[in-house]
């Protein structure tokens, strides 16, 4: 295999006998560890680099690139912490054995077929006799509680209240008549502009304004694209356990659910029903309520089913902005050469949900279907909202917000992990490396979730079982009974302690 290095003239690296060919732009808005990761799993994704190929050493790579050598040590270890590749102490660097030889889900020979839109299904999903069932909210009165563990509410004292109303005030001096008139459903053109330039560093998706609907949050979504494909008893996947505001959303629609078990790399590929057509539901970056990160190779052999059963996925990315081991993982999505993933985001986490802003990244074969659909939903999301956000963005205060809190909520789960450790010793925890909130599976000394759940709440302490957590279980079997989900980023660090050795003091009484 040849292969070269390249940069502005061109720089040869070998390894053995092998060289990369990597271009290096001084002018591209990446840095240059980005340029080296995106290209080296680009041949990696494409084929040209394929399981146990070895790779330069990063010494090699930087002085023939000229780049600093902490450039490509950290550019690897985003590499190896995706799964790309893997070292061997004293032997070197390849690439990880464990994916596909072939061309990542190539475009040739994929099905050109996809479940069908709403005009060639000639149908409506119809509600009556339905049963509704809906997900949980937090109640008022447990605002009086010392500490609440409550999941998925964000910190109110980090928003940016200063800078959000110097937004809103610039916009309603200049708003004239779009303050009063209808705008475009689909959403403001200015923050779905915002939106797509954001999505492409931060989570590796490469989408065009046009892909981009504006809706009211996640829960919007799940509407938008279940009405889009869902027709009463068509399949649809969910994780086991799952979201209970997706899989009801699918259940008020008809779907015939199809539970496939989550394990510690995720969503258990081996065990996704052989059905055609199916829309599927996933949390990849930060699983819910289990909080687990689906592996590279799970997210792979997800795609290839989709693509194979001419699926759809529905990439639920709801808290992804807060990772806090190694580099953001790139969103399944920005995996997705087929197709097949319709990616949600939200901004409910890292601003708030009173403002009702989410969005939609359709497949480019049924943009004008999801336009369509959320034409017939409502007329558009508020303009003001919309277009402070966009102002937000384009600033570069949003960007700046989100390292600020990403640090604070990064402290608070330190505090969380420490609180725990201190009083309960050794813990069993799950998803502690991103998002919101991470998962305490009770030791044997315990009673299980339910009980030190009561028993918190009678001490002032709110603590999380997965059923209060809108969480819908499948199987009582599953060890769920045992877990207790502790959101921690609207908690102080003080707050934090306090509340965990009001737990330990209630539980040992």
């Amino acid at each position: 295999m040849t292969i070269s290095v390249i940069q502005r003239p061109s720089h040869m690296v070998r390894s053995g006998h092998v060289q990369l060919s990597i271009i290096l732009s001084e002018t591209d808005k990446a840095t240059l560890q980005a340029q080296i990761f995106d290209q080296i799993r680009s041949m990696i994704l494409n084929g040209q680099l394929r399981g146990d190929d070895p790779l330069p050493t990063t010494r090699e790579l930087s002085v023939q690139l000229g780049v600093s050598r902490n450039t490509a040590v950290l550019a690897y270890e985003r590499l190896i912490a995706e799964g790309y590749i893997r070292t061997k102490p004293y032997v070197g660097t390849f690439v990880s054995p464990d994916l596909p030889d072939t061309a990542f889900l190539s475009t040739q020979g994929a099905r050109k077929s996809q479940p069908p839109t709403p005009d060639e299904a000639g149908e409506e999903p119809q509600a009556l006799g339905v049963s509704l069932r809906t997900h949980q909210l937090a109640k008022p009165d447990r605002r009086r509680l010392a500490a609440d563990f409550w999941v998925g509410r964000p910190d109110t004292r980090t928003f940016p209240l200063k800078a959000w109303s110097q937004h809103i005030k610039a916009r309603l001096k200049s708003a004239g008549p779009r303050l009063t008139s209808y705008s475009d459903p689909a959403g403001l053109l200015e923050l779905r502009r915002a939106i797509a330039k954001h999505l492409g560093p931060a989570r590796g998706v490469i989408a065009d304004p046009e892909q981009i609907i504006i809706v009211g949050g996640c829960q919007d979504g799940f509407n938008l694209a279940g009405r889009l494909l869902v027709k009463p008893g068509s399949p649809a996947v969910v994780e086991s356990p799952c979201y209970q505001g997706a899989a009801f959303v699918l259940e008020s629609m008809g779907a015939k659910l199809h539970p496939v078990p989550v394990d510690r790399d995720g969503l258990d590929v081996a065990r996704l029903p052989r059905v055609d057509g199916a829309l599927a539901y996933v949390t990849p970056s930060h699983q819910y309520p289990i909080g687990v990160t689906m592996s590279l190779q799970r997210r792979i052999e997800l795609l290839a089913w989709a693509t194979q059963h001419e699926a759809y996925i529905i990439e639920d990315d709801y808290d992804s902005d807060f990772r806090f081991v190694g580099s953001p993982l790139t969103a399944l999505k920005g995996l997705d050469r087929n197709e097949r993933v319709i990616y949600l985001g939200t901004f409910s986490k890292c601003m708030g949900p009173g403002l009702r802003l989410g969005y939609v990244v359709a497949p480019r074969r049924l943009v004008e279907s999801f336009r369509r659909m959320k034409m017939l939903m409502n007329n558009g999301q508020s303009w003001l909202e919309q277009a402070a956000m966009a102002d937000f963005m384009a600033s570069g205060e949003f960007g700046r917000h989100l390292r600020r809190i990403r640090q604070l909520y990064r402290e608070r789960r330190d505090a969380l992990l420490n609180a725990l450790i201190k009083h309960f010793g050794p813990c069993e925890i799950y998803g502690d490396q991103a998002g919101m909130h991470l998962v305490w599976k009770l030791p044997d000394g315990l009673p299980d979730a339910a009980e030190v759940e009561a028993r918190g709440l009678a001490a002032g302490v709110g603590v999380i079982s997965l059923a209060t957590g809108s969480a819908l279980r499948f199987n009582n079997d599953d060890g769920g009974d045992r877990m207790l989900m502790l959101g921690f980023v609207a908690l102080t660090e003080k707050e934090i302690e306090d509340g965990v050795a009001r737990l330990a003091d209630a539980l040992r009484s």
